[in-house]
């Protein structure tokens, strides 16, 4: 008589406590991604945005203590002595928005910087207009390009990266398990440049994301995912089938939510928004804005964000190789212990992390 499939592989009971301990990854996924998405999007509200009002006379000074005191903490409103300087500041994302007052009020934004940070500013500014009587004319000193009419196709790319990134991650170390570490970080980096292309292809002759600076872009591309990749490729060594979770924590339920490719930090609560200063979402996101719409100014502390993340990945995977070492030495000396039991644990391992992708 033929064994079943209880008997083959354990008592009913055994199966179900497999089953649920397993289920723990995506319910806490279900938890993460809750606690993140609606924790940093849920209710956005500004709190110290820096706005200007264009003036040196006392009906600018009121104004602008007028908006400080009435805001109670949403904008930080300072006065700038003509519309030049108010080009500057938004062209350097010192400010995200200026008011000229007058009989024809005029508000300058810089939706390429944040379209919904354009959104709240206008909407402080069309109540002001309306107050005196006037209409406001809106002036957009760095519109996105037309492929990108709302400013977050950049958020949507980092996205398709990051997922690209994650994924090869589940497949290196599932089914290049058996593979020597430098073999796969090799695989890992070689990943990152087809995702990176992938990305600027996107992003350019296929949507029309920006107009101009396809090089820069694949070249913060393919640092982001190559970070991505690295770490990832250097967490299986130590986490096995949690990487996958440990991925989506840090490039996911962190990454996204902290980009400022939706709500820049200025409307986000106070612990997404000091992550955003680090991360290396908001550095690419922000990097891209710098690159293709503001004339490179402060991208060398973006570059500087994705650069650091991927000498942590080379770090990563060099303490990998040293435990793998260890491990190996270890494993030596020991009784075998048989190749029929790894063979099952690896194959669960990589059906696990292909299911959490």
């Amino acid at each position: 008589m033929s064994a079943g499939p209880a008997n083959a592989s354990g008592s009913p009971a055994a199966v179900l406590r497999h089953v649920l301990s397993h289920l723990l990854t995506p319910l806490l996924m279900c938890v993460g991604m809750g606690f993140a998405y609606l924790g940093a999007f849920h209710a956005p509200a500004p709190h110290d945005m820096r706005v200007d009002v264009v003036g040196s006379g006392p009906s600018a000074q009121v104004l602008a203590q007028t908006l400080q005191d009435k805001g109670d903490g949403a904008l930080s409103v300072r006065t700038v002595a003509d519309r030049a300087t108010a080009v500057d500041h938004l062209s350097t994302q010192a400010s995200y928005g200026a008011y000229l007052p007058g009989k024809s009020p005029e508000l300058l934004v810089a939706s390429a910087s944040s379209d919904t940070s354009a959104m709240v500013v206008e909407k402080v500014f069309t109540e002001v207009a309306a107050e005196q009587g006037a209409p406001l004319t809106v002036t957009d000193t760095a519109p996105s390009a037309e492929g990108d009419p709302t400013g977050q196709g950049i958020f949507f790319l980092l996205v398709v990266l990051s997922i690209g990134s994650y994924a090869s991650v589940a497949v290196i170390g599932g089914a290049g398990a058996a593979l020597a570490l430098w073999i796969r970080a090799a695989l890992a980096v070689g990943a990152s440049l087809v995702v990176s292309v992938v990305g600027m292809a996107f992003a350019g002759p296929v949507f029309g994301l920006v107009e101009h600076g396809l090089a820069g872009l694949w070249a913060m591309a393919w640092l982001y995912s190559a970070g991505i990749l690295l770490i990832g490729v250097g967490l299986h060594t130590f986490l096995k089938r949690w990487t996958t979770l440990g991925l989506m924590v840090l490039f996911v339920m962190l990454n996204f939510t902290t980009s400022g490719g939706i709500f820049r930090p200025e409307v986000q609560p106070g612990f997404f928004g000091a992550l955003h200063s680090f991360w290396n979402g908001a550095g690419f996101v922000e990097g891209v804005r710098s690159h293709v719409y503001f004339g490179g100014h402060a991208l060398g502390g973006h570059l500087l964000v994705l650069a650091l993340w991927f000498v942590a990945g080379l770090v990563l995977v060099g303490v990998a190789g040293w435990a793998e070492v260890r491990r190996r030495q270890v494993a030596t000396a020991a009784e075998p212990t048989g190749c029929a039991a790894g063979t099952g644990a690896g194959a669960e391992e990589e059906m696990e992390e292909a299911v959490g992708v």
